[in-house]
């Protein structure tokens, strides 16, 4: 089984974000970059998969040189093969696009994504990727069992969880529970040596026009002053949830 998991090269979340030039561009100076969560899920049942079925494993990503240690990591992980689409990430449909060249040429049974990216939450890649290359998805995915051409996987939806029977070749939008956060793996010295002996392949992306762009980023408002009632004056209490919170 061939595997090609997707990543995502995304701010920490504990970093602090800003804009530039109008609230129109994310200000990347000194922000700690790492790979989306939902793609590190992905990225260790891969592994998994590897260990113990034999699966070749590859990730591939769309960005600029700067991504690459992200991409190290996950060849340190225990990916077998790196693929960087030198160019910066526009939009969903761009990022598909870009990534069902890679899924064409590599000629990949299972394609793992995470079911969005926790940057801009747009949650469509990997339904676009499966649309444009005609294979079976299942989304929000949270367990994947592969018995030769046959897949078993559960989804996440309202109120529970769905089992889904399919077959390869496959494209799910991974998230936590397809693996448990205790699962997830960090590179030890061995893996950080053996990375860089690994193959890191920078391809040239395809040309494709945006769908959608960027007007303007606006953060939360900052909360406001927190006013403190009496715990005798229920009156007072009534009156700012009614006329100032309106909340009853």
């Amino acid at each position: 089984m061939k595997i090609l998991v997707c990543i995502s090269n995304v701010p920490d979340t504990t970093s602090k974000i800003n804009f530039t030039e109008g609230d129109t561009k994310f200000d990347s100076n000194g922000v700690q970059f790492v790979i989306n969560p939902n793609d590190e899920f992905g990225l260790t049942r891969a592994m998994w998969f590897k260990e113990k079925q034999g699966a070749t494993v590859h990730v591939a990503t769309v960005g600029a040189p700067s991504t690459e240690p992200t991409i190290r990591k996950a060849l340190a992980i225990g990916a077998d093969e790196a693929i960087r689409i030198n160019a910066e990430p526009t939009d969903g449909f761009f990022v598909a696009q870009q990534l069902v060249e890679v899924v064409k040429n590599g000629e990949y049974d299972l394609v793992i994504a995470g079911r969005e990216s926790i940057d801009y939450n747009g949650g469509m890649v990997p339904g676009i990727m499966a649309s444009l290359l005609d294979m079976n998805f299942v989304n929000t995915c949270i367990n994947l069992e592969v018995d030769g051409t046959k897949a078993t996987a559960y989804r996440e939806i309202d109120g529970g969880k769905e089992k889904v029977a399919t077959s390869l070749p496959l494209i799910i939008g991974g998230q936590k529970g397809l693996v448990e956060e205790s699962d997830l793996r960090i590179p030890n010295m061995r893996g950080i040596m053996m990375a860089r002996q690994k193959k890191l392949n920078v391809v040239e992306p395809i040309a494709v026009d945006n769908a959608t762009e960027d007007i303007k980023f606006e953060k939360p408002a900052p909360k406001g002053a927190v006013k403190l009632v009496a715990s005798d004056n229920i009156d007072e209490l009534i009156n700012l949830l009614h006329n100032e919170a309106k909340v009853i």
